[in-house]
């Protein structure tokens, strides 16, 4: 027999954590992957109906030995929150070219990785969920963060296409575009200390986003943006000039 699950990408931190606690409140059984092995084992301990997987998703063929994780362990997923992923502010010109192409293989392969290994599966059961976490980054350029601003518009895009792809199958898939969100994005995105004030300052807290996220795709919607702000933000790049938006967005870096 296999147990139905729900697998959590980034699940160590920030709205991954949230994602989690707010899952097994509400009796799914998890699986828990993220690099940092001590973190990930201590929340599965605390919830009691977790597995933990210490696995750096950036790492090569990641996703696929992922998935045989989850087949070797009898399990199969009900619903993917495909969480993990991050940042990095600065010049495309004065960044690690190795770092730059980890960021878009997370953000975007493995995401989309994962996203094809499961989905077969659901529609042929024909149920289950996909989550994948873009930003209200995905609506315009980001000029100081040109790559991470062009993966998430990726994720945004991809996953409205699936959205459709397999409206009335049973299995939902949604976009969760945040804005910024008390996390440890900004340490590890390098933002200077300035920034990071005014970052923190207009950050949203975790648990309101994910929560936000999972009644999105419980309800089956293709987007969901928390916050009135963060809509009015997102609803402008369709009416302002894009050459007015790209120079906002580099204003904002």
């Amino acid at each position: 027999m296999t147990s139905p699950i729900v697998l959590i990408t980034g699940a160590s931190a920030g709205i991954g954590v949230e994602f989690a606690r707010q899952l097994s409140a509400q009796g799914a059984r998890l699986v828990l992957v993220a690099r940092r092995k001590e973190r990930i084992e201590a929340l599965a301990g605390e919830l009691g109906n977790a597995r933990a997987v210490a696995l750096d998703l950036a790492e090569p063929d990641a996703a696929e030995r992922l998935l045989a994780d989850v087949a070797g362990h009898g399990e199969h997923v009900d619903c993917l929150v495909n969480n993990a992923g991050f940042g990095l502010r600065g010049r495309v010109s004065e960044q690690d070219p190795k770092r730059l192409r980890q960021m878009i293989d997370l953000n975007c392969g493995v995401l989309t990785e994962l996203a094809r290994g499961v989905l077969p599966a659901m529609i042929e059961r024909g149920r289950g969920g996909i989550l994948n976490v873009a930003s209200t980054a995905a609506f315009q350029p980001g000029p100081g963060m040109g790559v991470y601003f062009a993966t998430k518009a990726y994720v945004l895009s991809f996953t409205e296409a699936l959205h459709e792809e397999v409206r009335g199958t049973g299995v939902h898939v949604t976009a969760l575009c945040p804005g910024p969100v008390a996390t440890e994005f900004g340490t590890i995105a390098g933002f200077e200390q300035k920034v990071g004030e005014t970052f923190d300052k207009l950050s949203a807290q975790p648990g309101p986003v994910a929560a936000a996220g999972l009644a999105g795709l419980s309800a089956n919607r293709a987007i969901v943006v928390p916050g009135t702000m963060n809509k009015v933000g997102a609803q402008g790049a369709r009416f302002l000039p894009r050459a007015i938006m790209r120079r906002i967005a580099g204003v904002l870096k």
